[in-house]
């Protein structure tokens, strides 16, 4: 099956395979809701367990582990499941519709301190697993929006350099809705006084803009969606293949390895950087807590900036020599990070906006090579299965979000990490021991994840020129197809 035939689209040629605007926005906008509440689950839920809800840093790692350890199990299920969907809407489209709401529900429900007993024993268990079944499940939902969303790329075009654009709108969205959030949080935590209400607040609102970004893509996108399925479910031909026999695929598709490597490495270092970065700011350059936001907006507002000037580059010099240059200054950042001294807030900001120009090709580079991954993978298979593939890339994206900030809060712990009480406005003093892991995790051990990112994509082995070649062949193998059942 190859998409660039002209019938596939009747508006569009084979030659430009272009997306107009309105679908590149409505995609993008697709990732509004996973991105939000990502990112304020990365910056701010492990700091909410240990200031607000009162939990031990090290417990309130393992509370974001066990979530994750279920959706390593879950994410490459729904994928196939994703594959098998059958509806007048196509395979994806469902999934972000009936999964918007629980979606945002759960969400907010994770930033609610409930209470279950007078006794402080029994109500910090309850509290305890209370966070753990509410994660399990909100994590469920995730899977069930972000994952066939993720899928969708490779099906709206099959152009080498438009999927490189069309990831430049959705990371657009996605860091634009952080930056939102961001402010969101700064204006909250400057005019609200309580710290719990503070993050009600806060999810509440990110929550009703998640679901809405859901339905725009839903209904902006329908249309191009509709277009593919009519004409892959005519020319798709193959048996279906197992389960077992699809994962033995996956992982013997050698440029897989590699992106799947590549993404790893590069969100851990987003993650661990993320986690800590609250702690940092606040603990060691002793920053106000409501200035916190201000200095991830440098971060993030920098990489949503880049995103589209990398994303222009990427045609010139290609998607390795983009990832390269972008993560040597974010190398620089982290390295300085470790050096920075209280007081240098001027340095400190231009190190968060070096960090920004290697955190957007973090964004940007992995997934825009997916999809040319999964077009050998139907060249050497005969069949499209975007829900596999994207299934293991967003686990390993919900791993390294749970494997940072497990490995931050055990190291906190083990630090000497004095965790706040309950319902006290204010915040302990941190031993010298604590401040030390606090630098630590802020500067080396990002440094170690991101040199092996670089190492992996040097290796890379799917080029322009080889993508090419097998987008020919796929084409002659679909017109093969059509001649014979003409």
């Amino acid at each position: 099956m190859n998409n660039s035939d002209p019938d596939t689209y009747p508006q569009q040629t084979s030659e430009s395979e272009k997306l107009d605007l309105k679908t590149k926005l409505a995609f993008g906008a697709g990732d509004l809701g996973p991105a939000i509440t990502a990112n304020i689950s990365i910056f701010f839920l492990l700091v909410f367990f240990t200031n607000v809800a009162g939990i031990p840093a090290g417990l309130a790692g393992i509370i974001l582990l066990i979530g994750k350890i279920w959706d390593a199990v879950n994410d490459p299920f729904v994928g196939v499941l994703t594959d098998k969907t059958k509806s007048r809407w196509g395979r994806r489209l469902p999934w972000l519709f009936y999964g918007a709401i629980p979606f945002g529900v759960f969400f907010f429900l994770q930033w609610i301190v409930p209470r279950f007993s007078s006794n402080a024993s029994v109500n910090f268990w309850g509290v305890f697993w209370y966070y753990v079944a509410i994660g399990v499940i909100s994590q469920v939902f995730y899977t069930v929006v972000n994952l066939p969303y993720t899928a969708m790329t490779p099906e709206l075009t099959q152009d080498y350099d438009e999927r490189t654009s069309l990831n430049s709108f959705r990371f657009a969205f996605s860091i634009g809705g952080s930056i939102v959030s961001l402010l969101l949080a700064k204006v909250i935590f400057e005019n609200i006084a309580d710290r719990q209400q503070q993050y009600l607040v806060l999810a509440a609102i990110c929550g009703v803009i998640s679901v809405l970004g859901l339905y725009w893509c839903v209904w902006g996108t329908r249309d191009r969606i509709m277009a593919f399925e009519g004409k892959r479910t005519q020319t798709e031909e193959s048996a279906p293949i197992p389960i077992r026999e699809q994962l033995k695929i996956v992982f013997s598709n050698r440029p897989f390895l590699f992106v799947i490597g590549i993404y790893l490495f590069s969100w851990l270092a987003v993650q661990v950087t993320a986690s800590i970065i609250p702690y940092f700011a606040v603990n060691w350059m002793r920053l106000k807590e409501s200035d916190v936001p201000t200095v991830l907006i440098g971060v993030q507002g920098t990489a949503l900036l880049m995103l589209f000037v990398w994303s222009a580059l990427s045609k010139r010099v290609g998607k390795k020599a983009v990832y390269f240059t972008g993560m040597s200054l974010w190398l620089i950042a982290q390295i300085g990070l470790f050096f920075l001294q209280p007081g240098q807030i001027g340095l400190m900001y231009v190190l968060a906006v070096m960090a920004g120009f290697g955190v957007s090709t973090a964004y940007l580079v992995p997934w825009s090579m997916m999809p040319d991954v999964i077009e050998l993978d139907e060249l050497q298979t005969g069949q499209r299965r975007e829900g596999i593939f994207y299934g293991f890339m967003v686990l390993l994206q919900k791993f390294g979000l749970a494997f940072g900030l497990f490995v931050v809060g055990m190291a906190l712990e083990a630090s000497g990490f004095k965790e706040a009480v309950s319902g006290q406005s204010a915040l302990p003093v941190q031993p010298d021991s604590a401040l030390f892991a606090i630098r630590i995790a802020t500067g080396p051990l990002p440094t170690i994840f991101l040199i092996c990112g670089l190492v992996l994509t040097y290796f890379y082995p799917l080029t322009r020129e080889m993508h090419a070649q097998v987008l020919l062949q796929l084409k002659e193998r679909q017109n093969k197809v059509e001649n014979r059942d003409f």
